[in-house]
């Protein structure tokens, strides 16, 4: 059964800011890794993060990473950012346990 992608605000202002091919190549993905296997860890996709309670994985897309939670059937993709940006991000809005 494929789950629900919903993205937070947040995402979707991230997602606008990007340029249109990084953009298409994030849909792509979304579609891809988190419609059907969203919590398959990869060694190079998805990882679980560890450590904090929110958010609970990370899908790297080329120079993008993805945070995410997923609930039930659903996934919220909670933020959509450069890779340069990660540790700053992470500092400001995760929740650690």
């Amino acid at each position: 059964m494929p789950f629900a992608v919903i993205l937070a605000p947040e995402a979707v202002e991230d997602l606008r800011r990007l340029s249109a091919s990084v953009r298409a190549t994030v849909r792509s993905a979304l579609e891809k890794h988190l419609r059907n296997e969203p919590e398959k860890a990869s060694r190079s996709r998805i990882k679980r993060l560890r450590g904090i309670r929110r958010p609970q994985y990370r899908l790297r897309v080329d120079e993008v990473r993805v945070f995410y939670d997923v609930s039930g059937t659903a996934v919220e993709v909670l933020a959509i950012v450069a890779k340069s940006e990660v540790e700053s991000w992470l500092a400001q809005f995760a929740d650690p346990e």
